[in-house]
């Protein structure tokens, strides 16, 4: 029986990053995953997938032209289910060449396989055959990622009812479309198929969507979805989804009844862990599939085997992920690291972006923090003008104390890329006065960071 000093059970970002960091260490490295291609969820199913469809319905459409040209501006009139996919496979295909090369440059071994662990240092694989081999291990990470919650009573057919991984593989656009779920993914889609002037109604049954972003960020991003015709109903439960020949029916609580012509289900993941056998070594896990593990280390209960990603749930993002893949590893093998920084950068996807470091407003109040915030809106940037940005804003707070950052928020294009000066100057300390004091290129989008700056230091005044 072969043995390995780490076995890796999924290649999402997570597994990946540990396989390599191990590899990297000098040990014997075996990564399994069931899939037909390595990348796991990220790479086929979620963040690249989700992310590319975006980025292809932003410049067939022509959307971030609009400001310049009006909103029935397109570059392509006749935009297909093909057009979106084409693009998204080309993107994939690379993905899972650079991986696999990746692996091949640092010697991990990966095997098409479902682990199931049979022992605390012992898995049985199954191979697409049918053939099970059995494999020792040192340490294990178990990254199997998740996959979309799917109600008994949703009708989910991948032709009018979707989840979150079918929407990538439709056949056709919808004329029209409904999303349940306010979270990050329906969020995400919901505005997508909105660029692609698709009319969205979005049913969330909280009072808000998003709830761990700034407020003022949320109210911005659903002023301006509702100002380009989606309609989005807070506090509302939905009663019953029927298929009505070749529409979808979404009946509400209150009676209300919401007639599409597609329904996206995006209302929650579940852990992939069904198939691990992680009750015959005792790992423990929640309802969803997410398995508990020391935040720091990321061990599980038991104490050579390691999870980290999606699987252990917030915040499920995959930079995170790889993060705590390289940590995991790290600790399996004694290698010390530093304590990591507190904070890390939060990206939505959403059109527009959203992406967050730091305290939120409401967070800072609550704390009893005395602060102040800066404003800077895009639209009053000379390349926000350059760009037809007429949307979007950047916001900054600050203790007044010792006027450092304790958080920055943006909404807007290239959010998620702004960020970073954010989550810099957070971890690294740094008060208004970095603002106030140094430059930065003009005209972007990133002196915005300034305007902000000397909007809060005009109202805390000197030190």
């Amino acid at each position: 029986m072969a043995s390995y000093d780490m076995l890796v059970i999924g290649s999402g970002p997570a597994g990946r990053r540990a396989a390599v960091q191990s590899a990297k260490l000098g040990k014997t490295v075996l990564v399994v995953d069931k899939g037909r291609r390595l990348g796991g969820v990220s790479v086929h199913t979620g963040t690249i997938p989700s992310k590319t469809f975006r980025e292809t319905v932003l410049n067939l459409s022509g959307w971030r032209e609009r400001g310049f040209y009006g909103r029935g501006y397109r570059v392509k009139q006749d935009i297909s289910a093909g057009d979106l996919l084409e693009r998204l496979h080309m993107t994939l295909n690379h993905e899972v060449e650079v991986l696999q090369h990746q692996f091949m440059r640092n010697g991990v071994k990966h095997i098409r396989a479902l682990a199931k662990f049979i022992g605390p240092h012992t898995v049985a694989l199954t191979a697409e055959t049918g053939e099970v081999s059995e494999v020792g291990f040192t340490n294990a990470l178990i990254s199997v990622g998740t996959h979309p919650h799917r109600p008994d009573n949703v009708a989910f057919n991948s032709e009018f009812v979707f989840d979150s991984d079918e929407i990538l593989e439709m056949k056709r656009l919808p004329r029209s479309l409904t999303v349940i779920g306010g979270g990050v993914i329906g969020v995400e889609y919901a505005t997508i198929f909105s660029a692609l002037d698709v009319p969205v109604t979005l049913i969330e049954p909280r009072d808000t969507i998003l709830d761990f972003v700034d407020k003022e960020l949320v109210d911005d991003l659903i002023h301006q979805m509702r100002n380009r015709g989606m309609t989005v109903r807070l506090g509302c439960h939905v009663k019953d989804i029927a298929i009505k020949n070749t529409s979808v029916e979404t009946t509400l609580a209150d009676g209300r009844v919401v007639k599409t012509d597609a329904l996206l289900y995006a209302a929650g993941r579940s852990g992939n862990i069904g198939s691990l056998g992680l009750d015959k070594i005792g790992i423990e896990s929640d309802v969803r599939g997410r398995i508990k593990v020391n935040p720091l280390t990321f061990q599980t209960n038991i104490a050579h085997v390691y999870a980290a990603g999606d699987v252990i749930g917030f915040p499920s993002l995959a930079s995170t992920s790889m993060e705590q893949g390289r940590v995991a590893a790290c600790h399996a093998f004694g290698i010390h690291l530093p304590p990591p920084p507190e904070t890390f950068p939060y990206g939505i996807y959403s059109v527009p972006e959203i992406s967050t470091v730091g305290q939120s407003e409401q967070q800072v109040q609550a704390s009893g923090v005395a602060y102040e915030c800066g404003i800077a809106r895009f639209r009053e940037t000379s390349r926000g003008h350059i760009m037809g940005v007429d949307s979007g804003f950047l916001k900054l707070i600050f203790a007044l104390e010792n006027r450092r950052l304790l958080g920055a928020h943006i909404v807007g294009e290239g959010a998620t890329e702004l960020i970073h000066i954010g989550q810099a100057v957070i971890n690294l300390g740094g008060t208004v006065d970095f603002f106030v004091n140094n430059t930065f290129n003009y005209p972007t989008l990133a002196e915005a960071y300034k305007i902000a700056g000397l909007d809060a230091w005009n109202r805390m005044g000197a030190a």
